[in-house]
């Protein structure tokens, strides 16, 4: 049997209090730039954008701007699309899948639909490399009315005007190599509970709403990604990530009740998709196709296939 070390903050059994997040936070460090990887790109879009800032993160260690880009000839009697990338700042082919959908594929769209993306929800987290924000709280289990996460209280303010008129929603994410060896842990010790290792899968997979399942929706866009990356089997059990896989590369989740971001709009199609960004078969360039693979092939079956009733 394996004997796993317990985490080092904090007394085994035990939820953390202020000092188990103090000591946390005194461990984050600054490992990269949310102003000169995404804040830059930002700017090289405002000619074909309108860049809105739609929140500011306050925190001890540093306050950040929150911006979003929407299509410049907005039409109201359009549908809308949502894509949203870095709700966990660690995983970083969510922020630049969205960020080179907006550069190199979206103007295709002009006409169709109108496109709001948001492409980094947690710029403190994304600077850090970690899945919370700075007081130990996951966004993406926040997207719940009186948030307790400043990231996610702000993008449901943006997209609250939005929020019926949103036909598809595509939330970025990866599962990685370090959720095992550092975030389940550390969540286990957060929460004073155990922590049961589990089995990363190998390749790229969707989660779909359980209560709003939309299995052909997913489908096409797993056979959109299948060519630029390869698709996460079942593990022996038959899940992915401890859920049964429902369909290949397909898992299922209550998206809404759960407090997750993909489930913050009414929109018929909605998916949150993960790439597994250590896998030796996959390279950063192709983490960052299959995310825009995976946007516009979500959009394209969303046009084809359905739309939502206008206010």
């Amino acid at each position: 049997m394996t004997i796993h070390a317990p985490y080092p903050i904090g007394t085994p059994g035990t939820p953390w209090g202020a000092a188990e997040v103090a000591a946390w936070l005194s461990r984050q460090t600054r490992r990269r730039s949310y102003e000169a990887d995404v804040l830059g790109m930002l700017e090289t879009l405002r000619s074909r954008y309108e860049v809105v800032q739609y929140g500011r993160l306050d925190y001890p260690s540093g306050s950040y701007p929150l911006f979003a880009i929407r299509s410049r000839e907005w039409r109201d009697e359009l549908p809308c699309a949502l894509v949203t990338g870095g709700v966990h700042g660690y995983e970083t082919s969510g922020v630049h899948g969205a960020l080179q959908f907006a550069d190199r594929h979206a103007s295709r769209y002009a006409g169709r639909v109108n496109l709001v993306v948001a492409p980094c929800v947690s710029p403190w987290a994304y600077e850090r490399i970690h899945r919370w924000n700075a007081e130990a709280i996951d966004p993406n289990r926040s997207f719940r009315e009186n948030s307790p996460a400043q990231e996610s209280a702000a993008l449901m303010q943006l997209v609250a005007p939005l929020r019926d008129r949103v036909l598809v929603h595509v939330d970025l994410h990866e599962t990685t190599d370090s959720d095992e060896s550092e975030f389940r842990p550390a969540l286990a010790a957060r929460d004073g509970v155990a922590h049961v290792p589990g089995e990363i899968p190998d390749g790229f997979y969707l989660v779909d709403d359980s209560e709003h399942p939309q299995p052909a929706f997913q489908q096409a866009v797993i056979a959109a990604v299948a060519k630029v990356t390869h698709i996460a089997p079942a593990d022996a059990r038959g899940e992915i990530i401890g859920s049964p896989v429902v369909a290949p590369g397909v898992i299922e989740y209550a998206l809404t009740r759960l407090g997750l971001c993909a489930g913050i709009t009414g929109a018929p199609y909605k998916t949150t998709t993960e790439v597994y960004p250590d896998s030796p078969r996959a390279s950063a360039e192709q983490c960052n196709a299959a995310q825009v693979a995976a946007v516009c092939a979500a959009i394209d079956f969303a046009l084809a296939h359905g739309m939502v009733k206008q206010r």
